[in-house]
């Protein structure tokens, strides 16, 4: 009985040790934003054209 609790106390630590690692690995990544410029101003326009020339066919 020793055996199960001393093996069930160290994979819940394994698991703890791990949510703390990948946690503060999230928090320290740096997200970018792109900016408008890499958007092409009638992309959206021609997203619109390619579904109303599939619905049309």
């Amino acid at each position: 009985m020793v055996t199960v609790i001393a093996i069930s106390v160290i994979i819940v630590a394994i698991v703890i040790i791990l949510a703390v690692v990948t946690t503060s690995k999230a928090y320290t990544f740096k997200h970018t934003i792109d900016t408008a410029d890499s958007i092409p101003a009638n992309h959206d326009q021609e997203e619109g054209q390619e579904l109303s020339d599939k619905q049309n066919h």
